[in-house]
């Protein structure tokens, strides 16, 4: 088998499945040296594969360094995680055979296997988190509903490596879906190294994902192989035991998915199988979230019908994650009092569109402005924020929240009315070169504490304890006095109150203000809203977009900016150049500080919103030490909403694996 045209290092292959699994799927020889026969590091080498092929026999998985530069080695081994210990050593030990015969004398080198991969090298790599080689098997034989196929696999893969990451110390898991009546299943895996966090595991799955989507898509069967995870899907059962995971999708047949725990491969299989107590909660979210689907939209013909029997009040039943909450009331607007106030939605009076719908601008006859948010009848998530906004803006009142004045439901229409607040979004002024220049320090400081004090009664002092999960300069509305006022809670969600967390199947946010525990593994708490408000409050003291820095450099963002800023002594020249000189250097320092605090990786060690109010108005409170915070960049996703900068209720079915550590090397087959 030889290599052709090699790009660069990194390594990218295209292959049919024609093998039998007795031979090596394929060899990497690295170029990284070269040993000689009887030499030290031959010797540290054969000692090496000694080890790994034996203690790897028996746990699945091993990986260990032998001698001393520059004779030193390093070596990993992983088995499949459904296989046996029989299995894994008859594997193990061909690859043992394979490395030293196909890479002579080679100092680094990966062997892949069916069921294991083997990999040595020179270079140290022991620790690292990501595959920089990695090959593709495929077959040549598509389906013809290529859309739904690949949406169907990206799904469950998805559920998979949710599974296998956080569920098992294996850090393997298997699923299955049904598609359509030709073939009936589709069937995949998931599997990273057990030494690799779970974030870390999630994160190396949805790499080879993003991959799979642009190799092998709409092909019966794809897998990819790198040396810290793999993954792969087939129309064809391919695993043994029962799969961990049963993804329940709109196409599936009443009874085809049966909830059933996943067994054990056999008696003889590798230890470590966790997971079977929480397999039927994974069961039962993915039937469950269509039957919530359909109460909610219940809850939508609910409301219309209260409409026409009663023209006094809205009220919308509890759903299922208020049940403290007594049903929720708003005052009902005339559907011809707001056309009449907004000059029929004219064009002229439109003050925005999100994904919602349009915003308009409006006055009433007693000459009392209003803006008027009108549901897009296109819009898949507007009903879930039209109820949300219903049931939390009419019951929260804090001079840093925006106002509900009502809501009207006639002739299909949908509408939210709010106080007009004339200074429109923090987003249109922070950011336009002209428009900030009002933005003096002392404004901009007024606007980081009043958007403090905002989160906190959400958080602390309301009776309804609310996340609002959606934190970001366009959600900051000003009045005609600069302050602020939070705004848009369609995608708000209320906590118990004992509740410190929950989790999502479904991420909801806005790119760059979301913090990687939510984005990554859909855990959102009290903690998330802190993460965004670091992030927000960075940019009023810089006058910078997060998002801006993708554009230029596509592995930097704000926060890894502030930070290496920060600890290079330069933080002053982090502030917004409009200001010149003209602000308190205390009070920056102070922010860019507490800004840092609330973006650290650790959501743990991020301040409550208590604790960030009382830093901002006491400058005699000391403030810990600010760790790293999480450079977090989310590029390319696959949405199913997408808005502008909106990231508006998908399944996050990707994450970042950059397109330079891969590159594709052709080569003969053999």
């Amino acid at each position: 088998m030889a290599l052709l045209n090699s790009v660069s290092v990194s390594l990218l292959l295209l292959l049919t499945l024609s093998v039998s699994l007795s031979d090596p799927l394929y060899q990497h020889c690295e170029t990284t040296g070269n040993y000689t026969t009887n030499s030290t590091y031959e010797s540290n080498l054969s000692k090496l594969l000694t080890f790994l092929s034996t203690k790897g026999s028996i746990e699945g998985f091993s990986k260990k360094s032998i001698g001393n530069t520059p004779n030193q080695v390093y070596g990993m081994v992983l088995c499949r995680g459904d296989i046996n210990t029989t299995e894994c050593r008859s594997c193990l030990n061909l690859a043992v055979q394979e490395v030293v015969q196909l890479c002579p004398f080679n100092k680094g080198a990966t062997i892949w296997n069916y069921h294991c991969v083997l990999r040595h090298s020179n270079q140290y790599f022991l620790n690292s988190a990501n595959d920089s080689d990695v090959f593709y098997l495929r077959s040549n034989e598509h389906v013809n509903e290529q859309g739904p196929f690949n949406k169907t696999v990206i799904e469950m893969m998805d559920s998979v490596f949710r599974w296998a990451a956080y569920n098992t110390s294996k850090k393997f898991a298997t699923g299955e879906a049904y598609f359509n009546q030709k073939f009936h299943k589709i069937y995949g895996l998931g599997q990273c190294t057990p030494d690799l966090s779970g974030d870390q595991c999630l994160q190396c799955l949805r790499g080879t994902c993003k991959m799979m989507r642009n190799m092998i898509a709409g092909r019966q069967l794809g897998s990819i192989l790198g040396v810290r995870c793999n993954v792969r899907y087939s129309t064809n059962p391919f695993f043994n035991g029962r799969p961990a995971v049963l993804y329940a999708n709109s196409q599936s047949p009443p009874g085809t998915l049966v909830p059933t725990p996943a067994a054990s491969p056999s008696s003889a299989s590798l230890p470590g199988n966790e997971g079977s107590s929480n397999h039927a909660g994974m069961i039962a979210l993915f039937v469950v979230l269509p039957f919530i689907a359909s109460m909610v939209l219940l809850s939508v013909i609910y409301v219309g019908f209260r409409r026409r029997t009663g023209r006094k009040m809205v009220f919308l039943p509890e759903t299922e994650d208020e049940t403290l909450l007594a049903s929720a009331e708003s005052k009902l607007f005339d559907l011809s009092t707001l056309r009449e106030a907004t000059d029929h939605f004219s064009d002229a009076n439109m003050l925005g569109e999100g994904g919602f719908g349009p915003v308009y601008k409006g006055a009433l006859k007693d000459g009392q402005e209003i803006a008027v948010k009108r549901l897009s009848r296109t819009s898949a998530q507007g009903l879930l924020e039209f109820r949300n906004e219903v049931v939390f803006v009419a019951k929260l009142q804090h001079r840093n929240l925006v106002k509900l004045l009502g809501c009207c439901l006639e002739e299909n229409e949908k509408l939210l009315v709010y106080e007009y607040l004339s200074n429109t979004s923090l987003d249109k002024i922070l950011f336009d070169p002209l428009r900030s220049q009002v933005l003096e320090w002392c404004t901009r400081y007024k606007i980081i504490e009043g958007i403090s004090r905002g989160l906190l009664y959400l958080h602390e002092d309301s009776r309804l304890r609310i996340i609002h999960r959606d934190l970001k300069a366009s959600n900051v509305l000003l009045d005609k006095d600069m302050n602020p006022k939070i705004s848009d809670f369609g995608l708000a969600k209320h906590f118990g109150a004992n509740e410190t967390h929950k989790n999502t199947t479904k991420i909801a946010g806005t790119y760059g203000y979301m913090a990687p525990e939510y984005a990554i593994r859909g855990i959102f708490s009290t903690k998330s809203d802190v993460f965004s408000y670091g992030v927000l409050a960075l940019e009023i003291v810089t006058g910078r977009k997060n998002s801006d820095f993708q554009k230029s450099n596509p592995t930097t963002n704000l926060l890894s900016h502030v930070w290496r800023q920060w600890n290079e002594g330069n933080a002053l020249e982090l502030v917004d150049l409009i200001l010149g000189n003209r602000f308190i250097k205390e009070q920056v320092l102070r922010c860019i500080h507490i800004g840092l605090l609330c973006v650290q990786e650790d959501p743990t060690k991020r301040p409550s919103m208590a604790s960030i109010a009382n830093m901002l108005s006491s400058h005699s409170i000391p403030l810990p030490t600010s760790t790293a915070p999480a450079f977090f960049i989310l590029p390319d996703l696959v949405l199913d909403f997408v808005k502008e900068e909106d990231v508006i209720g998908y399944t996050v079915h990707a994450q970042m694996i950059s397109e330079n550590e891969v590159s594709i090397s052709e080569m003969d087959p053999r």
